[in-house]
């Protein structure tokens, strides 16, 4: 819960703004504001403070304990120009709290945090459980001294301006060592512990089995992702309530998946009490991966039967690929989802002018794969190929990645081994539309009229099947050099279903600076004015030019009546 506090007219105007948008989120506290502050810093996550960040300061002093727990707090000055992350900027999150008001409220956003400010991925922001000098190597990464990134294990992480060699240290591991003076150790989630356990097995034998297995293995329990089980132990107290207190999600697997589980120590004691030869190795191994400690028994000091077994297995490392479209051109259709894809990434791949669109959104020490025109498979290999090494990767293309650019090839060549994230654009279509004003308003189809990839002759049945339909056509890759006369071609099937008056709208580069458009018709537009950059957008038999715009009705009964 984020609380708000205000002590002015213009601050509780622009509080109670905030809480009419973030209705779910916020909670206001009225009140002298000493008293408001006190109570919020006690029962809420984050706090939005519409006061002088002096009097914030103030109130807040005595109050502040551990950056780690405090609440992170945002203050918005007297006239809502400047939404400031004043505590907690990142174990608060008041960082990205700032953005978030700054965006509702019209304020630009003042963030002070050295790694925020300069691009640098914060240590203590990735995700991961972080232990060591963290300040120390923070600094050398903010001063340019080299830093060496040891992968222990692999795990897919944001850019980092590492060397190969220098002083300062960050290891990616799950074992359970002592960070050196210089070094940071980040902790990724990559141990999975398979539990079996007798009906009534105590919490505390389940749990020291799994503690007692974890250190003498040498691994750290902060890497512990999961615990995993069979389905007839998914409610098994003992079990559940170790997991809990590990603070890791329980995942349970039928009893058919892990007996075709292939395990070192099959038994068949679970086989007759819940299906399968193996609980604990098999449930760990379910998703793959190396088998670090086999099945190991509980010990119990009593000198009765053991109740619990478990085994550990390291997973592999899921690689991360995000297929990101950019939209047309624009920076401002850039959406936000697509900007953190693009911040994530360690590796970027893409066509060299759509990165140079971008290129000043990526963090200091992204490594960048870019290449020329006529090189998408290639383009969609090098990415999965990147991701299959446990990398962080996003995959660049204009528009939507979904719509006549990357998605389709990576997708082909990407397997169930990587984590696909589909990041949607604003397509050329879209983007077209808007200029000339709602042509898609009502059944509208794209078609390519590129014959590199798709015989002309079934993509002349589309045109013929769109316009026998009444469908609006927006035509991509409408004319180059080399193919001057598929155009023509196209446009001539649709004169054959509709007026020569069909509102006809060409834009060439929407969005961008030297963006162009026009509202002709179907007999009048002249194919030789269009180009590979033009998207051309045929209205159907209702589409209508209104003050200059070009408008395809819905169809609405009430708008039928008016008429």
């Amino acid at each position: 819960m984020i609380g708000l506090i205000s002590a002015t007219a213009a601050g509780t105007a622009a509080r109670d703004r905030l809480a009419a948008a973030w209705p779910d989120r916020t909670r206001v506290y009225e009140g002298p504001v000493g008293d408001a502050v006190r109570a919020a810093f006690a029962e809420c996550e984050q706090l939005v403070c519409f006061l002088a960040t002096g009097a914030v300061v103030r109130l807040l002093a005595p109050l502040l304990g551990d950056k780690t727990t405090d609440p992170g707090v945002v203050c918005v000055d007297e006239g809502g120009r400047f939404a400031v992350s004043l505590v907690g900027g990142h174990g608060g999150g008041a960082n990205e709290l700032a953005v978030e008001v700054g965006e509702s409220l019209d304020a630009q956003p003042v963030v002070t945090t050295a790694t925020d400010a300069t691009g640098v991925a914060g240590l203590d922001t990735l995700g991961l459980p972080v232990e060591g000098a963290v300040a120390a190597v923070s600094r050398a990464l903010l001063d340019g001294e080299p830093v060496v990134l040891d992968t222990e294990v692999s795990w897919p992480l944001p850019p980092l301006p590492v060397a190969a060699e220098g002083s300062h240290v960050i290891r990616v591991t799950d074992r359970a060592v002592q960070p050196a003076e210089h070094e940071v150790l980040l902790r990724p989630p990559s141990l999975v512990v398979g539990v079996g356990a007798s009906k009534g097995a105590p919490v505390e034998e389940v749990l020291g089995l799994i503690e007692d297995a974890l250190r003498d293995a040498g691994l750290s329990v902060r890497s512990l992702a999961e615990l995993a089980t069979v389905d007839a132990k998914s409610d098994e107290p003992g079990i559940v309530e170790a997991a809990r207190r590990l603070g890791v999600p329980l995942v349970t697997h039928s009893a058919e998946e892990l007996a075709a589980v292939e395990v070192p120590n099959p038994s068949d004691a679970p086989l007759a009490a819940v299906g399968t030869p193996s609980v604990a190795e098999a449930a760990a191994l379910a998703g793959g991966g190396e088998l670090l400690v086999p099945k190991r028994k509980s010990a119990r000091a009593d000198g009765h039967a053991s109740m619990a077994t478990c085994a550990v297995v390291r997973r592999p490392a899921r690689g991360r690929l995000a297929v990101v479209g950019l939209g047309p051109g624009a920076r401002d259709l850039l959406t936000p989802r697509a900007k953190a894809e693009l911040r994530r990434a360690s590796v970027l791949v893409g066509l060299d002018q759509y990165v140079d669109q971008i290129r000043d959104l990526l963090r200091p020490g992204t490594r960048i794969l870019e290449s020329g025109l006529g090189a998408e498979e290639e383009r969609a290999r090098t990415a999965v190929a990147e991701a299959r090494r446990g990398q962080a990767v996003a995959l660049v293309g204009s528009g939507d990645a979904g719509v006549y650019a990357m998605a389709s090839p990576a997708l082909a060549e990407a397997s169930d081994d990587i984590d696909v994230i589909g990041v949607p654009g604003v397509t050329a279509a879209l983007a077209a539309g808007a200029i000339l004003g709602a042509p898609l308003g009502h059944d509208h189809v794209s078609i390519s009229l590129s014959d590199l990839h798709t015989p002309w002759e079934v993509i002349e049945r589309r045109v013929r099947a769109a316009a026998e339909a009444d469908l609006v056509v927006t035509f991509y890759n409408p004319r180059s050099r080399g193919r001057d006369w598929q155009l023509p071609k196209a446009l001539a099937i649709l004169a054959g279903h509709r007026e020569p008056t069909t509102p006809v709208g060409v834009v060439r580069n929407a969005s961008r600076p030297d963006e162009s458009s026009r509202l002709t018709t179907l007999a009048a537009l002249d194919p030789a004015t269009v180009d590979m950059m033009t998207v051309v957008t045929v209205g159907n038999t209702a589409t209508r030019d209104i003050a200059g715009r070009m408008v395809t009705p819905r169809g609405y009964r009430w708008q039928e009546a008016a008429s």
